[in-house]
């Protein structure tokens, strides 16, 4: 049931290509020539896209994947001389410059939607951490994961909370401590991975199903639910449920209507949609 794709961006130049198929955007880093490495206008572009899924009540989940057959290779090292060269400075614009990309990963695990990482090939440094802030991961086999930065003698600065969220403390001090890549099923076993695909094509048939089960949620009740898990730990848990009776009622008198009655007269809801490869294809692909 492939529809027309919306394209927001969609050149071969574009860092990162935008497509929306029905409600679902897919971010595809497009910089091969880096292996898609986290350069600022690729930044920039993600940024772009989150905050789209931040305003755009549409938007019914963000799919992150990389362009080449590869996710991504983290931090774009042929920038890190330039910004040693500018020296340091009360404030200091090395410290500067890593804080913002904290500041892009604090709006990207905060999303009220869903959103799914699809790796092939690797995710390095930031881009494991753009993995681990994402709600499901899906990847090949192959796929390595690691946290290289301590073999350049610097650290995971700005993705640290997000991989510790993930996968734990004591995970995270194994793969930063050590560098190690991690693959397969180490890396489902880890946390790292949430399901594997044999192959790319398996991969878009994978992600295709995954999509068609978050789209057969209702969409602000995804968007409640997501946001309801957030505030765990950030009040009290008497608070947090007091809040979380209010947000039941708010859905049982907006989309929990249709829910139930949907259930009831064994029809889908008016909010479901299906996917299928062809359009997971379709919205990735970096070539119209």
């Amino acid at each position: 049931m492939t529809n027309a794709v919306n394209t927001e961006t969609a050149n071969d130049a574009s860092a990162v290509i935008v497509r929306e198929v029905r409600g679902v955007l897919f971010a595809t880093l497009n910089v091969p020539s880096t292996r898609n490495a986290l350069a600022p206008e690729v930044v920039a572009a993600l940024a772009h896209a989150v905050a789209r899924a931040e305003t755009d009540t549409a938007v019914r989940a963000l799919v992150l994947r990389g362009a080449g057959g590869f996710f991504c290779a983290g931090g774009n090292v042929g920038n890190f001389q330039a910004r040693l060269d500018t020296g340091a400075a009360p404030d200091d614009p090395v410290a500067s410059r890593n804080r913002e990309f904290g500041h892009f990963m604090q709006r990207l695990a905060a999303l009220p939607v869903p959103v799914v990482a699809v790796v092939e090939g690797a995710a390095m440094g930031g881009g494991m951490g753009l993995s681990c802030a994402a709600d499901i991961v899906l990847a090949t086999p192959d796929a390595r994961f690691a946290l290289s930065e301590t073999s350049l003698g610097i650290i995971a600065a700005q993705i640290a909370p997000f991989v510790v969220a993930r996968i734990g403390a004591a995970a995270t001090r194994r793969l930063g401590l050590s560098g190690e890549r991690v693959s397969g099923d180490t890396a489902v076993a880890l946390g790292l991975v949430d399901q594997l695909a044999g192959d790319g094509a398996a991969l878009d048939a994978l992600l295709a199903e995954w999509l068609t089960r978050i789209c057969r949620c209702g969409p602000q009740a995804n968007r409640t639910f997501k946001t309801l898990v957030a505030r765990t730990g950030q009040v009290g848990q008497g608070e947090q449920l007091d809040e979380a009776s209010h947000l039941f009622a708010q859905c049982m008198r907006s989309e929990g209507a249709e829910g139930i009655q949907a259930f009831r007269g064994k029809r889908d809801a008016a909010w479901v949609v299906r996917f299928d490869a062809a359009d997971v294809r379709a919205a990735q692909a970096t070539q119209d």
